[in-house]
């Protein structure tokens, strides 16, 4: 029976997922969730008390792929501290751009139960990481705050890109020079 419990769980959470990567978070309904996993519209509530519960099991996922992928293309860390800092960046900004709704679903910390289901301990090691890269190439700076910065910097980018603002506005036809530029305001230029 439990490992019958736990493969519903593991499948509401699947179905979440799915539903939030074609459909975005608006499509997130528990009884949307459970119409699709193939059980009644209570069923969810038996795993999951709140709905916030099922969001933040949903976007725990986003975060374990993101820090899988980042850690992948660190490879074995050999790499400078800003060069580690670029490449998180662009992992960060291909998981944005191709995960529109669980991106946006991973920084609802309105609609999330953060210290529910783990989510603070998938989501919080990446940013620790960055923050211990950022104080590496910026011993002179609140390495916290300058990560921060960094970090609402490429979301920004992500959410404009998405709607085609910066396209419209900067003729960039790719988001590596905002990067750039991004990486430059705040860590300095590479020759620094």
């Amino acid at each position: 029976m439990e490992e019958r419990n736990t493969g519903l769980r593991s499948r509401l959470v699947d179905v979440g997922v799915e539903l939030v990567t074609a459909e975005g978070v608006q499509a997130l309904s528990l009884r949307e969730i459970a119409r699709r996993a193939g059980v009644s519209h209570g069923a969810p509530r038996r795993y999951f008390p709140t709905h916030l519960e099922l969001l933040s099991a949903i976007a725990r996922r986003g975060f374990e792929e993101l820090a899988g992928r980042g850690v992948a293309a660190l490879g074995d860390g050999t790499a400078g501290p800003r060069e580690q800092i670029a490449t998180l960046g662009r992992v960060y900004l291909d998981f944005a751009l191709t995960n529109r709704g669980m991106h946006e679903l991973m920084f609802r910390h309105d609609l999330l139960e953060s210290n529910e289901l783990g989510l603070r301990d998938a989501s919080l090691p990446i940013f620790a990481l960055l923050v211990d890269l950022v104080g590496r190439a910026r011993p002179d700076a609140d390495a916290r705050l300058v990560a921060g910065a960094l970090l609402a910097n490429l979301y920004g980018i992500a959410q404009l890109w998405t709607w085609g603002s910066l396209q419209l506005t900067t003729g960039a036809d790719d988001f590596a020079p905002l990067l750039r530029t991004a990486l430059d305001a705040h860590l300095g230029s590479e020759g620094r």
